[in-house]
């Protein structure tokens, strides 16, 4: 997928201050007694890093190592790490997977991805699947399980980072070489984690784009997903700290649970309250459809707002001529967790943070992410459109 590899990424120098820090509240509509929240009262997530925040701003502008066709191969900086003692020359492997869940049309993308892959390795005897369901008990319990099935490498999309660390580090312990991918942990023991650039990069993609269009002083409401996940807290930190910088006046954070019927109900909600909006900017895409309907629906164009690359986001896109930007997290991701698996049972090198590129769809390249034929939720980032089984594996005709 030559185009979409070569994506152009849009990158601004920020310098802050640091940020305050306390624990994020919990899922529900991010209301108070009190009214909505705006970005003004709601201090920085525990999660943020400036450190972090700092180096994912820097990356933005790093063209990454490796083959821009196979941009899951591509790496940012790697630091390999020698992996010779976990060579299982001669053996056909097993191979395990503790995914958090199968609870959103991108994790559903990825996994029929990552299940391709897994077909591309022929050294791959057995690939070994238990999904938690969203549940961090029932993920525990999976990672324990799992050190009892003679797998040769444990690959693990944690649930939430708090609760699945002493779990992953457990794991470490035991001696099987650990791969951590999408969501992370707070530990350096797996041998790597693999994902793409970063929340902080991907929600200061969205912000700077909506505060540009928004300008000071415009209304933005901010739509979430859930919180305590680190890759959504970063994403909405690093927005928070380009709103506040550019004056942008958030109207409320607003928790929808990956429910698009819910954030529809809460955008119509503000539209009723404010009249009108200047920018709604999301964490993550499922729910920018619904967001556009709820404008429809009140008779009012919908602000510029941003999404992901899913196909009817992206299609509804083209035909609206919406104002509008994707950041994506990029599923090949699923891919490259597999390769770093048969990489590290064949000895060869790994980074031990394998950071993937992370494009950004624009106007001007969205005719690259568009796949007809596919179903409305499919994610065009995954890396698949050329391996065996595509389209009809993924659910396209």
């Amino acid at each position: 997928m030559p185009r979409r590899a070569t994506a152009a990424v849009v990158a601004v120098a920020l310098v802050i201050g640091s940020a305050a820090c306390t624990s994020t509240g919990k899922a529900g509509t991010g209301q108070t007694s009190g009214g909505h929240r705006s970005a003004a009262d709601t201090a920085q997530s525990k999660f943020f890093n400036q450190a972090d925040f700092d180096r994912q701003m820097a990356q933005r502008r790093i063209a990454p190592q490796g083959d821009p066709n196979t941009p899951w191969l591509q790496m940012i900086q790697p630091a390999m790490v020698d992996t010779g003692r976990y060579a299982k020359p001669g053996k056909k492997w097993h191979v395990c997977l503790s995914n958090a869940a199968l609870d959103n049309p991108w994790r559903v993308t990825g996994f029929t991805t990552m299940k391709a892959e897994v077909k591309l390795h022929p050294d791959i005897g057995e690939f070994t699947v238990v999904d938690a369901g969203g549940k961090d008990d029932k993920q525990i319990a999976d990672l324990a399980d799992l050190q009892t099935k003679g797998c040769n490498v444990l690959i693990v999309s944690p649930n939430t980072t708090g609760a699945l660390t002493p779990a992953v580090e457990h794991a470490c312990q035991s001696g099987v070489p650990v791969v951590v991918f999408d969501r992370g942990v707070t530990t350096d023991c797996p041998v790597t984690f693999v994902h793409p650039i970063g929340g902080y990069a991907f929600g200061a993609d969205s912000a700077e784009f909506i505060a540009l269009k928004a300008g000071k002083g415009g209304k933005v409401l901010a739509l979430r997903i859930l919180p305590g996940v680190d890759v959504l807290e970063n994403r909405w930190a690093a927005a928070k700290v380009i709103f506040d910088r550019e004056g942008v006046d958030v109207v409320g954070v607003e928790f929808n649970n990956a429910d698009p019927a819910k954030a529809k109900s809460i955008v119509s909600d503000y539209i009723q309250r404010y009249g009108t909006l200047d920018g709604v900017w999301l964490d993550a895409g499922f729910a920018s459809v619904a967001t556009v309907e709820a404008f429809q629906d009140a008779g009012k164009k919908a602000p510029p707002l941003t999404g992901e690359d899913e196909q009817d986001f992206l299609n509804l896109w083209k035909k609206d001529r919406l104002t509008a930007i994707a950041p994506t997290y990029p599923v090949y991701e699923w891919r490259t967790a597999i390769i770093a698996a048969t990489w590290i049972l064949s000895g060869r090198p790994v980074p031990h943070e394998w950071i993937l590129p992370q494009p950004i769809i624009t106007a001007d390249t969205l005719d690259d992410y568009l796949d007809p034929g596919l179903p409305p939720q499919f994610f065009s980032t995954c890396g698949c459109q050329h391996m065996p089984g595509f389209p009809k594996d993924w659910g396209g005709k």
